[in-house]
């Protein structure tokens, strides 16, 4: 197996799973460990809130050591705030920092924050400066390539982040103002990747095996990322290790075996916030569980009423016999 050093963390040259939003919470980041995510970045964190003492920002920390590697990603728009944070952080040991400069999220960007930054490549590079001054792991930024067609910068920016002390940078392939439409562009990955020394990870598209492949190939990266090619599919990461071993692709799982995947995802998340509140959270990970099986509509219809783990594996049960 082939590693990548992230300042002094080693990480697998696999496949990474991405922070993402109300999605990559402790539970679902260690179920894609187990199904073998080299690193995983926490859900964003504000700065500001945990400055003030925001509970649920804390509580956002909390990490399990069965999920190391791993970074808590960081966001906002003020220096000041960015560095005592990280600070901050230090007590609850993550092996990296993340920044977020790519989120295109408007109550985010509306604030100066995540890809809004991109607009303002001087103010993202103190935020990273002190970031690093005051973190005791390595700092690493993911960011988009630009703000919108007219303002492609990912080059110069990611020379900046490089300049600031960032140990590695991660970079969606697309504009702000593309949130998640079009393709990735990989070919400005792979310039940001001949631009800087430091390590390049390349995010955005990768749904398959062959794909996180090709995203290698094409840009020369370090390391992908996998985001929403994971969603309903933890076991991409299996499957992309299998794939870059031996060249050869896992067959599909079973119906059966993606409901129980389905039901320990949500016992897990049980037993981490208790079963009122992970049922509510569950509903959109069984949405894409269920997606692409015979019924798939009429699943995620009734995901709306599940509210209790029994009422779960009743309809874990149905979709086997409907599906067998």
């Amino acid at each position: 197996m082939n590693y990548i050093n992230i300042g002094n963390v080693k990480i697998e040259r696999t496949a990474a799973l991405a922070p993402m939003a109300s999605v990559a919470d402790r539970t679902y980041r260690l179920i894609c460990r187990e199904f073998g995510a080299c690193y995983t970045v926490s859900e964003m964190i504000s700065s500001k809130g945990l400055c003030y003492g925001d509970k649920k920002s804390a509580k956002m920390c909390v990490l399990d050591d069965t999920d190391r590697p791993t970074a808590l990603q960081l966001f906002g728009e003020d220096p000041e705030f960015v560095g005592r944070a990280a600070y901050m952080l230090g007590k609850y040991k993550p092996d990296i920092i993340d920044i977020n400069m790519g989120c295109p999220v408007p109550k985010i960007v509306s604030g100066g924050s995540g890809s809004a930054l991109m607009k303002v490549p001087e103010t993202a590079e103190k935020i990273c400066a002190a970031a690093v001054k005051n973190a005791d792991c390595p700092v690493t930024i993911k960011m988009r390539i630009g703000w919108d067609d007219s303002s492609i910068n990912a080059v110069e920016f990611g020379k900046r982040m490089e300049q600031a002390g960032a140990s590695a940078i991660t970079v969606h392939g697309r504009t702000r103002q593309q949130f998640y439409s079009g393709r990735a562009d990989r070919e400005m990955i792979r310039q940001v990747k001949q631009a800087v020394s430091i390590p390049v990870i390349g995010n955005g598209d990768v749904d398959s095996a062959e794909d996180c492949k090709a995203m290698y190939e094409q840009t020369g990266c370090d390391l992908v990322m996998i985001g929403r090619g994971s969603y309903g599919r933890p076991w991409i990461f299996e499957e992309v290790r299998h794939y870059l071993e031996t060249g050869e692709l896992l067959p599909e799982k079973p119906v059966s075996e993606r409901m129980e995947i389905m039901l320990r995802h949500a016992e897990m998340l049980c037993g981490d916030v208790g079963e009122t509140v992970a049922m509510k959270e569950m509903r959109h990970n069984v949405i894409w569980y269920v997606k692409g099986l015979h019924g798939a509509a009429g699943y995620r219809r009734e995901c709306g009423e599940i509210c209790t783990l029994e009422q779960l594996r009743k309809l874990a049960e149905r979709v086997v016999t409907e599906n067998g």
